[in-house]
């Protein structure tokens, strides 16, 4: 197998994929990790580390082009090859290209793999490691740049090969995602579908939804949109504005995180706009949805317009379709007539798809 990974700067990609590596070779699966950055700063010693883009483009372009022979060359004889890569840069040169497609196609990979994370999460990260000036609005403009380069890339060297977006949230949970998509060709794939921002403030509802979350992620491959969680962003520039203030604080990565109103809110409408086109693709590069409508504290469902769509979206894409309905009164028709199967609890949607034999059980 041969996966190309790619994924903008803040993401830590290289440290990621090295733990896949690692479980891909507890399960059996040895894995050879291409860091294409790692491969030019080897071959070009007199560049300093970060600098690599500041030198002349025709050179950089001839820099990557021997790391990517060299990478050609070892996929013919590595079982598992893992290619760590960009698809884009923007950089002081603007936006250009990371890879070449004559290249790609001798490459011939078998999957490309888009891996993003949410924005707070990657501005914590340039703050720490990288000397990089951004803004929010660059690092959520640049992650979209990155994601349709990707797919544009792998469409315009085979359109039949796989490619997925998938975002690292929390990395135990991930990192085994990554390994069931590369090597589980048999587990169904099913995007995760809840509410969000409708139950933001009810931990007890929270708690059960990622419940349903863990559960469904031990027996299949699951796209959750819960790993890129920032619609709460906008929200709390709102309560931060209504108390007068001009910034907030967030927790990201272990630590706390100071955001400016301003900034949070030139990103609002971006933030809207790409979770209803991510979570689309999320669902179409699924075999099916699973629907958890929990239940609110007077009794009521909790479902949200956004569920609602996701739905409809699925239903209409020809996906099966699954709801998990705990609440006492019954799912509207709208649910219903888009509904494959409409279970009362988690479990027995899991009873189910064993009895269908959606599960690999050999991973």
């Amino acid at each position: 197998m041969i996966i190309v990974v790619t994924g903008m700067v803040g993401v830590d990609k290289k440290n990621y994929l090295q733990k896949v590596c690692k479980y891909a070779a507890d399960k059996g699966k040895e894995t050879l990790l291409c860091n294409v950055g790692d491969m030019m700063y080897a071959e070009a010693p007199d560049i300093s580390p970060g600098k690599i883009l500041d030198i002349p483009m025709k050179r950089l372009s001839s820099l990557r082009r021997s790391i990517f022979k060299d990478i050609i060359t070892k996929a013919t004889d590595t079982p598992n090859l893992i290619v760590n890569t960009h698809a884009t840069f923007r950089w002081r040169h603007g936006l250009f290209p990371a890879v070449d497609f004559d290249q790609m196609r001798q490459l011939n990979a078998d999957m490309y793999i888009n891996l993003i994370d949410g924005v707070v999460a990657m501005h914590t990260r340039l703050l720490n490691e990288h000397s990089i000036e951004h803004t929010l609005k660059d690092l959520i403009v640049w992650r979209e740049e990155e994601i349709i380069s990707t797919e544009m890339l792998c469409k315009g060297v085979n359109e039949n090969t796989p490619f997925y977006c998938l975002a690292r949230g929390a990395e135990a949970g991930t990192v085994e995602t990554f390994y069931k998509l590369v090597f589980d060709g048999q587990s169904k794939k099913a995007y995760l579908s809840f509410p969000m921002t409708h139950v933001a403030d009810m931990e007890n509802v929270k708690k059960e939804i990622d419940k349903f979350r863990q559960l469904m992620k031990q027996f299949l491959i699951c796209f959750d949109p819960g790993d890129l969680e920032e619609s709460y962003l906008p929200h709390y520039a709102q309560q931060a504005a209504n108390n007068g203030l001009d910034s907030f604080e967030v927790t990201a990565l272990g630590q706390t995180i100071r955001l400016e109103l301003n900034e949070v809110r030139q990103i609002e409408r971006d933030i809207n706009r790409q979770i209803y086109a991510r979570d689309f693709m999320l669902i179409d590069q699924s075999d099916m949805i699973i629907s958890f409508i929990p239940t609110l504290p007077d009794g009521r469902a909790a479902i949200s317009s956004g569920v609602e769509r996701e739905l409809q979206h699925a239903h209409e894409a020809a996906k099966e379709v699954y709801v998990i309905w705990t609440a006492k009164q019954n799912p509207s028709v709208f649910v219903t007539q888009t509904a494959t199967k409409v279970f009362g609890n988690p479990n027995e949607a899991v009873k189910f798809f064993k009895k269908k034999e959606y599960i690999n059980y050999s991973n």
